[in-house]
């Protein structure tokens, strides 16, 4: 996907070509900048054509772009944004810093401003939907728990990138799950920079020499980090004897959960997430005032910022079906080659 430039996805009026108060249609139009390619496979897979498909649905032009991992391409976007004239910009930040200066920008040009999925510390935006963190990381120690048992066990925790606010509260409500368990100890704990896999492989590569191997569980962050902890754990025969977790119930998560590599993955029905999206867009447009079922922290601006809270659901070999019954993975590109016959087992028909 090319990150110069800006392409419209989905409706996008001509108005976008001009700017100035005339380009800003009644029904407002709203920018949206997912982050990567690289943290998680969700953005482009499964967020982007969501929010297309709603938007369009709803009446809405819009442009959804991706910043490729990139702060200053994310910086870039968005002013093209604010050129095309955008009422509404949702982002999904990079860091807390890059993204409250582009929010702080938008609104000097008195545009309403969204944090999706990751909220920005020390922002100023209007609204945040997202999956509630902390119960992430609580579905997630609970998961381990449930796979562990309560005999003595040695954790190992693979967290997300340090400038991730959401990555705090998943480390957060993990620990208030297994820091209880006195028969857990934890043995290695390291924060993954930019949720980056390769990254991921050696830090746990490193946790499990300095261990000798005396690791009994892993709690990761997400699939794609419980899956270099998997591939750590096969080179050395003991994949499926130490259970990790993950989430975001990729093809491969949900894979290696039916192989018994990974002990669980975190369902977070992105639907839900985008028609929060577009729940909080359409009620802007309208001039009207978003229902909200909560308020988040941001200790950094120290203000409360109305908040879409969702529930996580946390995934197992015997529900991995609901993930594919929503529609959210497809039973051809989970169930093939050699997972037909673990499909089959699973109930996947």
């Amino acid at each position: 996907m090319a990150t110069a430039g800006l392409a419209a996805c989905g409706s996008n009026s001509d108005s976008g070509k001009k700017s100035g108060g005339t380009s800003k249609s009644k029904v407002g139009k709203i920018g949206v900048i997912l982050p990567d390619t690289k943290s998680s496979v969700r953005w482009e897979s499964f967020d982007k054509p969501l929010l297309d498909q709603a938007f369009t649905q709803a009446g809405i032009p819009h442009i959804i772009q991706n910043a490729q991992g990139d702060k200053q391409q994310m910086q870039s976007i968005a002013d093209q944004m604010l050129t095309q004239g955008v009422t509404m910009l949702a982002i999904v930040n990079l860091d807390s810093n890059s993204g409250a200066a582009i929010e702080s920008k938008a609104k000097q040009q008195g545009v309403q401003t969204i944090d999706y999925d990751r909220l920005t510390l020390g922002g100023s935006a209007d609204y945040y939907v997202s999956f509630d963190g902390v119960e992430v990381g609580r579905v997630q120690g609970q998961g381990l728990q449930k796979c562990l048992g309560n005999k003595k066990a040695n954790i190992a925790y693979l967290n997300g990138s340090p400038t991730d606010n959401n990555a705090t509260l998943f480390k957060q409500g993990a620990h208030e799950v297994l820091d209880k368990v006195t028969d857990y100890k934890k043995v290695a704990e390291q924060d993954v920079p930019d949720w980056d896999n390769q990254q991921a492989v050696t830090i746990f590569e490193q946790m499990y020499t300095q261990q000798n191997g005396k690791i009994d569980g892993v709690l990761a962050a997400n699939d794609g980090l419980g899956n270099a902890a998997v591939s750590v754990l096969k080179k050395n025969n003991v994949a499926g004897k130490v259970p990790v977790t993950g989430q975001d119930a990729t093809p491969q998560g949900l894979q290696n959960v039916l192989d018994g590599t990974q002990c669980m993955t975190v369902y977070k029905p992105i639907k839900q997430e985008a028609d929060g999206l577009i729940q909080v867009v359409t009620a802007l447009s309208k001039g009207q005032k978003p229902q909200t079922n909560g308020t988040s922290n941001d200790p950094q601006g120290k203000r409360q910022v109305p908040s879409i809270l969702l529930k996580p659901i946390g995934i197992f070999k015997d529900n991995v079906k609901q993930v594919v019954d929503d529609g959210f993975v497809k039973k051809d590109e989970l169930c093939k080659g050699a997972y037909a016959a673990k499909c089959k087992a699973a109930g996947i028909q």
